[in-house]
């Protein structure tokens, strides 16, 4: 469908009824000036592109300069006029924004070598200002959409740039909006026959069965939120199709033997009201062991914030439930994207998620291509656990990290003069993988120098391996000075 104008005002409305639209409609006509004679490979006229993008800021409750930006995103690039041209028009910011998006432009997948290079000024490009790589997104989630233009292999070639690049970075952004559409759009064209499979068996056989369900579910649980006096809204949250197609691949099982395909999301007005909401659900069905998690409290890397429980719901059927606040259900969407909408500001670089910091240190101390990759997929890319200090701190590592690892992230002194570990109060080993909900205290001697022998091979993540390197280093080179003197 086509986008105009007059949709993005009302949805830049919507968001915020004080916005003045003056500059909209201004870059609205520059855009339309700048790329009047163009058209894309479908044929359509190519001020669809910009109006797309912008349309879809919008919906994700972008501020306004974000907006404009992605209406004239492609203006420097794709036309005469220059990134002076937007500055003396519509101000520094925006001209930054459109700079910004420019640069990403240029990001292509050619390769492993390539591939990191893209990464990296990707990374880059996000400590800068963060906005410039939603703007980006929402730029290439109408490129995928529109790829049945194109030759199959520069389809296929967008798709796995796509899947490598913007996806994975999607989901750390806690942007499930982006990361949803773009993982199912390259499924699409990268894995053609296995998507025609799951789409029929999910969307014909089994979504009919599953909405027949939560029908039913909703019947036996509303009267007693109501009775509670809990305003709320139900509705059912479908798993993606590449979000299937993954779980399948990684856990070598049939699609019928995925049970978390649904869940049913419960939308309630406060904090409070979603722990009386799952308190119900476990009065009414028995809560599956191990399967209740607390994102609230301890919210995950990327922000998302929730209440989750599987149970054994109507006819014992495994249901999983997911309980939050109607803020929480906007940030469950659109991730990061949403701060503007609810608190007026931009973020800047302190406000940035950690995990980003993490890659620029990353980046600083790795020269060799093959090792970034591999230590930023171990540290940022993987599952997140989270374990607490003995003061009741959350640290957050990645999945299989060990209390080595956890030291460091305390402190370079605590993990040099590490000699052992309590967890859950009792001693044990140092290459123990932690567990989410862990309480650790790391056992220190003051007297200690170095790290152990073998703490490299112990050592999980990038920054410990970094920091025992540094250190062993260091005892090395004070050893030859002692041996040096000795002589």
């Amino acid at each position: 469908m086509s986008a105009t104008l007059e949709q993005i005002i009302d949805q830049v409305k919507e968001n915020d009824p004080k916005a003045d639209i003056t500059l909209l409609r201004l870059a609205y006509d520059f855009a339309i000036k700048a790329h009047q004679n163009q058209t894309r490979k479908s044929g359509e006229k190519y001020i669809q592109h910009p109006l797309q993008t912008a349309l879809t800021l919008a919906k994700i409750r972008s501020d306004l300069n974000m907006v404009i930006a992605g209406l004239l995103h492609d203006v420097s690039e794709d036309t005469n006029h220059k990134i002076e041209d937007i500055e003396k028009d519509f101000g520094k910011e925006i001209a930054f924004l459109v700079n910004g998006v420019t640069k990403l432009g240029k990001i292509k997948y050619r390769g492993a070598e390539r591939y990191v290079e893209s990464l990296k000024k990707m990374f880059i490009a996000m400590a800068e200002d963060i906005r410039v790589i939603i703007i980006r997104f929402a730029d290439r989630l109408h490129n995928l959409e529109t790829l049945d233009s194109l030759p199959l292999e520069k389809r296929q070639r967008i798709a796995q740039e796509s899947m490598e690049i913007y996806a994975p970075i999607a989901d750390l952004l806690g942007i499930w909006y982006f990361k949803n559409k773009i993982g199912d759009l390259c499924f699409k064209h990268l894995y053609p026959e296995e998507y025609k499979k799951l789409e029929y068996r999910y969307l014909i056989e089994q979504k009919f069965e599953n909405k027949q369900f939560i029908e039913k579910t909703k019947k036996i649980i509303t009267p007693h939120l109501k009775k509670e006096n809990i305003k709320f809204e139900i509705n059912g949250r479908f798993k993606g199709l590449h979000s299937i197609f993954l779980k399948m691949q990684r856990k070598d099982r049939p699609f019928s033997e995925i049970y978390d395909v649904f869940a049913l999301r419960i939308v309630v007005d406060s904090i409070a009201d979603c722990y009386k909401t799952i308190g119900i659900i476990h009065s009414i069905w028995k809560p599956k062991s191990h399967r209740f998690k607390d994102y609230i409290a301890i919210p995950k890397p990327n922000g998302y914030r929730a209440l989750h429980t599987t149970v054994f719901g109507p006819n014992g059927k495994v249901t999983e439930f997911q309980v939050l606040t109607k803020d929480m259900y906007e940030e469950s969407l659109y991730g990061i994207a949403a701060h503007w909408y609810y608190k007026g500001r931009t973020v800047q670089l302190e406000h940035q998620p950690r995990w980003i910091q993490d890659i620029l240190n990353i980046m600083k101390q790795t020269k060799d291509n093959k090792e970034f990759v591999s230590n930023i997929k171990l540290s940022v890319f993987q599952d997140r656990i989270f374990v607490f200090t003995p003061k009741g701190d959350v640290i957050d590592l990645p999945e299989g990290a060990t209390a080595i690892d956890f030291a460091y992230a305390v402190h370079t002194e605590i993990g040099n003069k590490c000699v052992g570990v309590l967890i859950n109060d009792k001693i044990s080993s140092l290459d123990i993988s932690l567990k989410s909900g862990d309480s650790i205290e790391i056992i220190t001697e003051k007297n200690r120098k170095k790290p152990g022998k073998d703490w490299l091979r112990l050592a999980k993540t990038p920054h410990a391996r970094a920091k025992i390197k540094t250190a062993i280093k260091k005892d090395s080179g004070s050893a030859l000075k002692r041996f040096i003197k000795w002589k």
